[in-house]
């Protein structure tokens, strides 16, 4: 089974494991299609069974794609490019929103079998052990006593204290305003005092082939390249969707589009970045790629890390 950390840890159970896949399933932020969210289902549900010796290419194919008894991973890479796009939109989603959430779920590369790590930090202090009843007790009388007795001498010195500081604290205020902020003025700063952001709009990028394989490779390379920007904290990335908006201030709009082709087991690829305010395109790239000797999604983990460093340089 998965690792799922301690046998005592109450948060190792499978009922929470359970409730984290629905947290993630629910959330807005874990991106991925039906057939993805399907497939993560399926592999939790079977290894919380005791039966994750059973999650190969060919029973998921026929579990959670409907391929019959003829499926040919080797031929059909339907299984390995939804565990790629799965792996990316856990990776965005425990970016984003899940930083806190008391299990992560995670696929290794090369397997299908999902890893239950368990964050110690998100444990309550009262779910770990709950305090024995000798500990609970009431203070002495005497140690009450004292402590009355601190509290009666210090408030008449320290209600005077404090006034004393007020003070000297609204003469202060008036010469920050003549010597000047110590921010720096060439600095953009938004309302809560915070350096302004980019913001980017990753549209899907578009497959140009004739065939289904190019779109398959294209909304991979999409998720890829928001995870790879997710990692940038220069900027803020969004993902196109009917509810998608950008803020309207003086962050740069600005929009990540792009087509993808394949030609047998050579891959080329289209990147432009484009000013949403004007049209203006401020920057292209151009990615070719062959996959003959190395799996689709190395390429597209390589094509969208040198994607995300050339708009990283440029902010």
């Amino acid at each position: 089974m998965g690792s799922q950390g301690g046998q005592d840890d109450p948060i190792a159970e499978p009922a929470r494991v359970r409730a984290q896949l629905d947290r993630i399933l629910s959330s807005v932020e874990f991106q991925a299609p039906d057939r993805s969210r399907r497939f993560l289902a399926y592999i939790v549900d079977e290894t919380l069974a005791g039966r994750e010796t059973n999650l190969k290419a060919y029973a998921i194919a026929q579990a959670v794609f409907g391929r019959d008894a003829s499926f040919d991973a080797q031929n059909d890479p339907v299984v390995r490019i939804e565990a790629g796009r799965i792996r990316r939109a856990l990776e965005r989603y425990y970016l984003v929103v899940g930083r806190g959430d008391p299990i992560q779920i995670t696929i290794p590369k090369g397997r299908y079998v999902p890893n239950f790590i368990v964050n110690q930090s998100a444990i309550s202090p009262g779910s770990r052990s709950a305090p024995k009843s000798n500990q609970l007790h009431e203070a002495p009388a005497a140690q009450q006593k004292q402590s009355f007795a601190y509290r009666d001498l210090l408030l008449p010195i320290g209600v005077p204290l404090v006034l004393g500081l007020m003070a000297i604290l609204s003469l202060i205020r008036p010469l920050e305003g003549l010597f000047g902020s110590s921010i720096p003025s060439g600095a953009p700063v938004s309302s809560k005092g915070d350096q302004v952001k980019a913001e980017i709009l990753v549209e899907p990028l578009v497959g140009t082939g004739r065939g289904n394989g190019d779109a398959d490779i294209a909304r991979g390379l999409t998720d890829e390249v928001i995870a790879q920007l997710t990692k940038n904290k220069s900027v803020i990335v969004k993902s196109a969707g009917p509810q998608t908006q950008i803020a309207a201030s003086n962050q740069p709009q600005l929009s990540l589009q792009g087509s993808l082709g394949t030609e047998g087991s050579r891959l080329h690829v289209q990147i432009r970045l484009v000013d949403r305010a004007n049209g203006t395109v401020t920057w292209t790239g151009a990615y070719d790629r062959t996959f003959q000797d190395r799996s689709l999604l190395d390429v597209q983990e390589e094509i969208a890390r040198q994607i995300a460093d050339a708009i990283s340089s440029r902010q």
